[in-house]
């Protein structure tokens, strides 16, 4: 597949996530006041997009949406380190635009400053967590039941907006864009860095982990 096409396919995808994760934000507190029902909107809006955005888009750009997914690729050797950085700027540019589409369909300016504080040791680690169970279910679907990928990373985001502290970023791209909504699912530009860098360290966590594991399955087999 074209470069091209897989940089749109991946500024688009983004776009519509990020679209998501925020329109669906919004309509949640305009329909109600309980935080709980807010979120359980939030994320069952995020995690059946998921599901459709994967589906669409897996088969033109392998569907990353997310820069460290697409940097775990990359050390994979299953994404050129050549296409890494288109790769990452269409998500970044894609996120900013889902912000914007998001934003314009609830009558907002299209970008604004703002977003909630979210900062804290028990936040940082929760983002380790979210990214390393997001990255570590996506290789190891790909490697046992790559079919099923959609529908797995659609249910981990789902419950992970439950189960993690931070209601589960773990993706620089969309944390990014996040940061320029002052709405239920915003964060402060100024917590966005520490943020990024947890997501980092999970996702080379879960690599190293699908590593280990996968040379643990090897020798098993080889002892067979």
């Amino acid at each position: 597949m074209a470069l091209r096409a897989r940089l749109v396919a991946e500024a688009l995808g983004t776009a519509l996530l990020v679209a998501t994760v925020i329109g669906s934000g919004i309509m949640a507190t305009q329909l109600s006041r309980d935080t709980g029902v807010q979120l359980m909107a939030n994320a069952i809006a995020t995690g059946a997009m998921l599901v459709v955005l994967i589906t669409m888009f897996g088969p033109v750009s392998g569907a990353h949406f997310n820069p460290v997914v697409s940097f775990v690729f990359a050390l994979r050797r299953e994404l050129g380190w050549s296409a890494l950085a288109p790769y990452v700027l269409a998500q970044v540019l894609g996120g900013l635009a889902g912000t914007a589409i998001a934003h314009l369909m609830f009558g907002m300016a299209p970008l604004m400053t703002g977003g909630a504080t979210r900062t804290g040791v028990a936040l940082w680690f929760s983002e380790i967590v979210a990214t390393f169970t997001l990255v570590l279910a996506i290789l190891m679907t790909l490697r046992h039941k790559s079919g099923n990928v959609a529908v797995i990373v659609g249910l981990v985001i789902t419950g992970a907006y439950w189960f993690t502290a931070s209601t589960s970023f773990a993706n620089p791209a969309v944390t990014l864009a996040r940061a320029f909504t002052p709405s239920f699912a915003g964060i402060a530009l100024a917590d966005v860095p520490a943020f990024m860098f947890m997501q980092g360290v999970g996702a080379l966590a879960a690599w190293q982990a699908e590593r280990w594991l996968a040379g643990g399955l090897s020798e098993e087999s080889s002892d067979v």
